[in-house]
């Protein structure tokens, strides 16, 4: 049984006995226990089919509901869970309750015109019966009478058309009936056929809010079907149909009712909408008159239709044969999946998708589709053919049950099929004997399958679903399971060829398995074959050894392995080393054993050591098995994988897959709907590509990558070693102009396999790069290196794209080449010409840019071919070349180069003219700053006036002082003296007024000038030099000092010059102003710094008791307790709260200014410890900061003892004067707090502000 698709359900076969005096009328299933009930014209049985035991059952004739004779009948019969009942109804009109716990029958309600059916709602709240009066009576689930209306009515119902008044029937499109269907007369609805019972049928929506029914109208005899609302309102009425029957069964899925109809020459199931028209057919595979549908029946979610048949004429031995058919759909296909004959025997069906096992490039990735009595075969590694379409059709004798593949490496085309009829029949690849091509001229690319052996047995005829799960193993050994000797057990069989007979199989070993085997999978790579028993047991079978046995799964401590809940697909992989058979279940989880790898796979398939699955959230996974642990596939599969994950990609919604194509990268997929569809996973493509460059097959890679939009720069980034190493062949493989210059072109500067195609973590090549060198340069320069060895000739063009494609593209090199083709043609065969390239290189560059390069090379000819080439008019360039043309060369070239903007050479060029063009020049260097490059050229009788030139361009760019140097190394002393002294260097401009030299007075009042901007920069030292050595003013030299406060040096020059009387009308009231000025500051910090270290403590205080209130709410064992931060950041009372999710979002400088606002010293704020802490640490760092200050007035008042006021040393406050320190200061402010700081740390402890110990300032002779 062979599907593309995954489907999973139920269905029970009891015996409908033919003869006897209690034969079966209906049946339902249990739904708690699973149990069958049987209701007979005598008794009512409940029946388990595991045990084949009656557990219940009650007698019909002995409680007077049905007639001894047996001429009463049962028609209907449902299981009611809530009441722990089965009901039973009967035609003699009596409604039964069997309690199936005492097994009591209880008559709930009569009927006096009889009953002719029963049908109950999908939720068991409403009963339809149908009466002898051609009535339906609406009951609740307590016998409560709702309605009761006739089946037969006039009314079309609810659901009538309507008719806008336009257009005739013969205007109408027809589809594919033509316009002959206008003029087709209605034909005349003809009776329902002889063996209809002429019962009505009735069948419910899925969701219980329509029911249908199929009864014989009395006028015309015919079938017709009305739909009816849960309130008993008709809604509408079936269009005639000729020929239309008694089965009847609503989709569960609610979209369509199934029915028959036999047609003049054919029988078909049809379809029809809730409004009563038919919407599709599918025929039936036998003639008109050869049998009749007893009824039909879904499965529970719509994918499998159920057709109960039966022979019109008896058979051989007398008897009518029954039997029953199977169909699904796809893609708008109805599939005959299975035929059996009617038995005593129940199965549980489990659909699959049998694919051929291969792992090389042999394997033609072989899908088989059971069609009735046709294979459909479809090879998708020569192409992909869509359902219900194929590559290839096998006809056989009689319906197919199971297809198997050999399971041999290199063999696993071949295909073995085991038909209703009890053969199997082996089907393998044509021999190949008659030519390739055909005489019309095409190539047979897959061979056809051909029959080449049919084997049958005893055993595979008397009942050919007594074995299943086949497996072809070896060319002659068949292993299937059959029925065990209990119903809990089950035997593995293996079928040989009988030495006697080489056509019939016997069976040569048979193992009893403990348990019901639900699957079985053989491993063509491990030669391993795997079971799986229905509660989830895995066991392996030991089938190549003398005695073959069944052990059970071991992994590789040991340990029994087992899946938790039984699995409907499984598949033997090797993860790590170690084997593991997979499994996946109706719930979509995916198990590797006893561990759970993922719980929303829809499906799975195993491919040359990856793992590829589908999920329900539309992702295909593909994950290499070689290198990942179990733990590491559930971390991969739990993941929602990065940017360029190479594991997981998008795909349609429910896709899943069919198969993989080994050794190749194509991945089917199948759509819900039953169309197929290919992708290239890229974790398949990458590997392929791997595994192909590390073989150095460049042209297969080459050509993937190309066809499925891979970066070519793989081909380089994978292993550049290797690459660069064998360039040769991969220029050789390739030995195509066109596919190198695309390589070429999309070269560029990045590593693809750290940021497109990351590397494999166990991968063990990894790139290496070489230092200092562009990757596009290495590359363009191998390759053209490499085809230059080769052949010049053949490889033009590629040559030409290594220039053009470098990082500074070399068009002149490249416009060369031309120019040497042009002048010397090759005479090879093939060769290219010079216009070939030049047009290719038109291609590759923008037409202006290559008419400027072929300018810049001076060389007109090329200019001319370039031009001819482009899309200029002649009378934008001739002109202008023979203008050029008529220049001196060195001015040629200077005008080219000016009008190329290439302004150095231009320069260097006009340099070579003459002094007449010296003016041109340095208005060429004033424009383009180009001063440093004319001082090399110019010689030195024309660097004067580009000196000067150049000082004024530094003037102009605010470096005053650099424009001096160079005009005073010119000679220009008055200028140089001009730009000194703007720049304030005032050491220069002494020199040079001196060299000049200057009158004292004019030196005096350059000096005066001088001190003054230096003042204007507090540079007092350098002012009261100036001051005091060139304007000999030494009274304004000492204030200057005194302004700057350098006390020493206005000490010294008051001493030098015996100007004592500036010590009382200067110095000394300045210094005493510092001291107060001083003084002030550093109480003010230190009130400062009382204040907050005192409310720090106060702060720390509270947020230690919020916390501890915290930890008492939440309890002493609260698993979370030690995640508090002890100072932390939660406040009690603070009406501050505290909210930072947006703060990531902002800019740099939003962020500095957020960061600001938190450190708010406003009380209550929430970082309100941070803010004191970081205001203490400012206040140290600023008075650690005052200490050269400090120390330079403690100096100052030392020569002055007697401006320190007396007492001031012995205060006992903290001291301020000139024997404080920081550390004073601190210790006099520690002395007088008594309250300690908390001791607790900060959250985010703060860096303590650094002391700078190393510089001195205290004064040892103040101590």
């Amino acid at each position: 049984m062979i599907f593309y698709f995954i489907v999973r359900f139920h269905l029970f076969l009891v015996v409908l006995q033919r003869s006897g005096p209690d034969s079966c009328s209906f049946l339902c299933v249990r739904a708690d226990t699973g149990s069958l009930l049987v209701a007979s014209q005598y008794s009512v049985t409940e029946y388990d089919p595991r045990t084949e035991q009656v557990v219940n059952e009650a007698s019909l004739t002995a409680n007077g509901f049905l007639p001894e004779d047996g001429s009463g009948l049962v028609v209907g019969l449902q299981d009611l869970a809530e009441l722990e009942s089965a009901c039973v109804a009967t035609t003699g009109g009596d409604v039964v309750l069997f309690n199936l716990n005492t097994c009591q029958l209880e008559c709930v309600g009569s009927v006096d015109s009889g009953l002719t059916s029963m049908s109950w709602s999908p939720d068991e709240e409403l009963v339809i019966l149908t009466t002898g009066q051609e009535t339906i009576i609406m009951m609740t689930k307590e016998f409560e009478p709702i309605t009761e209306v006739g089946i037969h009515q006039d009314d079309f119902g609810e659901g009538k058309f309507i008719t806008v008044g336009w257009g005739k029937k013969e205007t109408q499109f027809h589809g594919s009936e033509g316009k002959q269907a206008a003029q087709k007369k209605s034909q005349e609805v003809q009776p329902a056929g002889g063996w209809d019972d002429r019962r009505p049928r009735v069948t419910w929506r899925g969701d219980g809010q329509l029911f249908a029914v199929s009864a014989v109208c009395p006028q015309t005899g015919a079938r017709k079907v009305r739909v009816w609302n849960r309130e008993g309102v008709l809604q509408s009425t079936s269009e005639p149909i000729n020929g239309l029957e008694q089965a009847l069964c609503w989709k569960p899925s609610g979209s369509l009712i199934a029915s028959t109809q036999r047609h003049p020459n054919k029988h078909s199931v049809v379809f029809m909408e809730k409004n009563g028209l038919l919407h599709g057919d599918f025929t039936l595979p036998f003639s008109k008159d050869q049998a009749k549908v007893k009824d039909l029946l879904w499965n529970t979610d719509s994918t499998v239709l159920l057709v109960w048949l039966e022979d019109m004429t008896p058979g051989e031995d007398g008897q009518v044969n029954t039997y029953i058919q199977l169909w699904t759909v796809g893609n708008y296909h109805w599939y005959l999946k299975a035929e059996r004959d009617w038995s005593t025997t129940s199965y549980d069906w489990g659909w699959t998708t049998e694919r051929s096992p291969g792992l090389d490039a042999t394997d033609n990735a072989n899908v088989a589709v059971i069609d009735g009595d046709k294979i459909l075969m479809t090879t998708f590694r020569q192409g992909i053919v869509p359902p219900p379409m194929c590559s290839s059709e096998l006809q056989l004798k009689s319906p197919a049950n199971q297809v198997t593949f050999l399971c041999r490496p290199q063999r696993t085309n071949q295909l073995a099929v085991f038909t209703a009829n009890g053969e199997i029949s082996v089907y393998s690849q044509d021999s190949g004997e008659h030519a390739d091509k055909t005489a019309d001229g095409f190539r047979i690319v897959s061979r056809p399958l051909v029959l080449q052996k049919t084997f049958s047995g005893p055993l595979l005829r008397d009942d050919p679903l007594a074995l299943r799960q086949l497996l072809w193993l070896e060319d002659e050994l068949f292993v299937c399971v059959s029925s065990g000797l209990l119903p809990t057990s089950s035997t593995l069989q293996m079928l040989r060829p009988a030495q006697d007979d080489p056509d019939t199989l016997a069976v040569r070993c048979e193992i009893e398995v403990d348990g019901v085997v639900v699957s079985m999978v053989h491993c063509s790579q491990t030669s391993t074959l795997a079971l799986q028993l229905e509660d989830g047991q895995i066991r392996k079978v030991l089938w190549d050894c003398a005695e073959p046995l069944v052990d059970v799964w071991r992994d590789s401590s040991g340990c029994t392995t087992n899946f938790p809940v039984p699995c409907v697909q499984t598949a033997l992989c090797s993860i790590s080393g170690e084997e593991y058979l997979l499994g996946l279940t109706d719930r979509s989880h995916l198990y590797a054993g006893d561990t759970e790898l993922a719980s929303n796979v829809s499906s799975f398939a195993v491919c040359n050591n990856f793992l590829l699955i589908t999920t329900h959230s539309h992702t295909c996974r593909c994950l290499h098995l070689s290198i990942l642990t179990v733990k590491g596939l559930q971390t991969a599969l739990s993941s929602d994988g990065g940017q360029n994950d190479e594991t997981l990609r998008r795909v349609e919604r429910g896709s899943r897959i069919v198969t993989v194509v080994p050794q190749d990268t194509k991945v089917i997929l199948q759509m819900p709907r039953g169309n197929l569809e290919t992708v290239h996973h890229r974790a398949l493509v990458l590997a392929q590509l791997r595994k192909w460059l590390d073989g150095l097959r460049f042209k297969e890679a080459f050509e993937c990558m190309k066809k499925l939009r891979i970066n070519l720069n793989l081909i380089y980034d994978h292993n550049p070693k290797v690459f660069l190493e064998n360039i040769d062949t991969f220029i050789k493989q390739l030995n195509s102009i066109n596919l190198i210059n695309l390589f070429l072109t999309e070269l560029k500067d990045e590593d693809t396999t750290s940021t497109m195609y990351p590397r494999l973590e166990s991968s063990p090549v990894q790139s290496q790069r070489l230092s200092g060198q562009k990757k596009v340069d290495v590359v363009c320069d191998a390759l053209r290196n490499a085809m230059e060895s080769m052949d010049p000739n053949k490889f033009c063009l590629s040559i030409l794209t290594a220039h053009v494609k470098k990082t500074v593209p070399e068009l002149d090199v490249a416009l060369q080449k031309v120019h040497e083709l042009r002048e010397n043609p090759s005479a090879a065969p093939g060769a290219i010409s010079a216009e070939e390239a030049l047009k290719y290189l038109l291609f590759l560059v923008n037409v202006n840019d290559l008419y400027e390069h072929s300018l810049g090379t001076y060389d007109f000819d090329l200019v001319l071919m370039v031009a001819e080439k482009s899309q200029k008019d002649p009378k934008e360039y001739l002109p202008f070349l023979n203008m050029l043309k008529r220049l001196e060369p060195n001015y040629q070239r200077y005008t080219i180069d000016k009008h190329l903007k290439r302004y150095s050479k231009a320069l260097l060029h006009l340099s070579k003219c003459g002094q007449e063009h010296f003016l041109e020049a340095l208005q060429l260097v004033k424009e383009q700053k180009l001063y440093s490059e004319a001082l090399r050229l110019f010689p030195s009788t024309q660097r004067s006036a580009l000196s000067c030139s150049y000082a004024e361009h530094l003037v102009e760019q605010q470096q005053a002082e650099q424009a001096g140097l160079l005009l005073w190394r010119c000679g220009e002393s008055v200028s140089a003296l001009q730009a000194f002294a703007s720049s304030s260097s005032w050491r220069n401009a002494i020199c040079v007024a001196q060299q000049i030299p200057l009158p004292p007075d004019q030196l005096a009042l350059l000096a005066r000038d001088l001190a003054e901007k230096l003042t204007e920069q507090r540079r007092f030292s350098e002012a009261a030099l100036l001051l005091d050595q060139y304007a000999k003013d030494c009274e304004e030299a000492i204030l200057a000092l005194i302004t700057g406060a350098v006390w020493e040096e206005a000490l010294r020059l008051i001493y030098m010059h015996n100007r004592q009387d500036i010590t009382e009308t200067n110095l000394r009231p300045a210094l005493l102003e510092a001291v107060g000025t001083q003084t002030s500051f550093l109480e003010a910090q230190i009130t400062m710094f009382t204040r907050h270290r005192t409310r720090l403590a106060v702060v720390r205080e509270q947020k230690e008791k919020a916390r501890l209130d915290m930890l008492d709410e939440e309890g002493p064992d609260c698993p979370d307790a030690e995640l508090y931060s002890e100072a932390s950041s939660v406040m009690t009372g603070s009406k501050y709260s505290q909210s930072n999710s947006r703060i990531s979002s902002r800019s740099s400088k939003n962020r500095r200014k957020a960061e600001r606002k938190k450190l708010s010293l406003k009380e209550g704020s929430p970082l309100e410890d941070r803010a004191l802490m970081y205001a203490l640490g400012e206040i140290i760092t600023t008075v650690d900061k005052m200490r050269e200050e400090v120390h330079n007035l403690l100096k100052g008042l030392a020569a002055l003892p007697e401006v320190w006021p007396e007492g001031l040393q012995n205060n006992q406050a903290p001291l301020t004067g000139p024997n404080s320190t920081a550390n004073s200061i601190m210790a006099s402010f520690q002395q007088q707090q008594q309250r300690p700081a908390a001791p607790q740390p900060d959250a985010e402890v703060m860096p303590p502000p650094r002391m700078r110990n190393g510089i001195k300032w205290k004064l040892m002779i103040l101590n």
